[in-house]
């Protein structure tokens, strides 16, 4: 009989090889699978960035930054960016272009405009943002768009195009947050700024291009005049009071020379009283005395012995002197 050309290792041998492969494979399939446990046991949470961990179908919020634990098959992490983002309304933010069935409206008075829109947001809670609705901005856009036309359609073109920018903002506003309170979706408002605001032609554009110079050039006169009056006012108030103590003095003066002239009529007149006569001379003595000394007199008593006195002014009076 033939020698058996291979050589087979004995029986034995090869299943005690099988057992021990087979417990490495055990071992390597038990490693595998603890770093897959250990990998999905924990997670990390960034700045700015919330997780919503659901056990058994119920979800709590995880707002601290940093590493946590979760068991692993059995709790499921969805992690949520609570950076402020936002949207466009009535324009495209790629390439500039007006969305016309977003920003047409109509006003009070019935007239057409474009009005473009800048709506900022953040999520406040992070598992209603998740679980309340399926698509909370799309909502919040709804929202936003049916607060802006219901807005608008309270003013008129002029107010939306020029003056009345801010009040509109502020109000719709205030309305997009009074609905986000009733919606309950987790979907914080931010901000929500007027773009641009303008008439759908081109002429319409240029017309209110002009009104709105017009009303600038006119703001300007008002405020030069504005300026002119204050500066002329202080001035006007200075000549009034310096006009009216003037008055005051000269009324002053005028009441002490007049209660003084009373005064000595009285003295005088009481004198008079008592003694006329000698009163008279007095006064007709005073008089010459105030009258002589700066009149100019000629004394004729050539014709009748009777003295005359002539003022020598009367004859004077134009002649040149040589």
């Amino acid at each position: 009989m033939a020698e058996n050309v291979y050589d087979f290792p004995p029986k034995s041998d090869l299943q005690g090889f099988f057992k021990r492969f087979g417990k490495l494979m055990i071992g390597l399939l038990l490693l595998v699978l603890l770093i897959i446990i250990a990998f999905n046991s924990i997670y990390t949470i960034k700045e700015q960035e919330q997780a919503v961990v659901t056990t058994f179908g119920a979800a709590k919020a995880v707002n601290t930054a940093g590493l946590h634990f979760k068991f692993p098959f059995v709790q499921n992490v969805q992690k949520v960016d609570t950076t402020i983002r936002g949207f466009a309304i009535g324009y495209d933010t790629k390439t500039n272009a007006t969305i016309e069935e977003e920003a047409l409206m109509i006003t009070k008075d019935y007239n057409f405009v474009n009005v473009d829109f800048f709506v900022e947001y953040k999520v406040s809670d992070p598992v209603k943002a998740l679980y309340a609705s399926v698509e909370p901005v799309t909502i919040l856009k709804n929202i936003a768009q049916s607060s802006i036309r219901m807005t608008v359609g309270g003013y008129d073109v002029d107010s939306v195009i020029t003056t009345g920018k801010s009040e509109i903002q502020a109000a719709i506003k205030e309305l997009i947050l009074e609905k986000l309170l009733k919606q309950d979706i987790g979907i914080q408002l931010v901000n929500i700024t007027i773009q641009d605001a303008q008439p759908p032609t081109d002429e319409v554009v240029a017309a209110f291009k002009s009104v709105e110079t017009a009303k600038q050039a006119a703001d300007t006169a008002i405020n030069n005049a504005n300026k002119y009056q204050n500066e002329q006012l202080p001035q006007a108030d200075a000549k009034v009071d310096k006009v009216l103590k003037e008055a005051e003095t000269t009324k002053a003066k005028r009441v002490n020379e007049a209660n003084g002239e009373v005064a000595r009529f009285n003295e005088v007149y009481a004198e008079y009283i008592k003694y006329p006569l000698i009163t008279k001379q007095r006064m007709f003595y005073e008089a010459m005395e105030d009258v002589l000394p700066s009149l100019k007199v000629i004394i004729d008593d050539s014709d009748s012995g009777v003295q005359k006195i002539l003022p020598l002014d009367t004859f004077t009076e134009g002649v040149e002197t040589k």
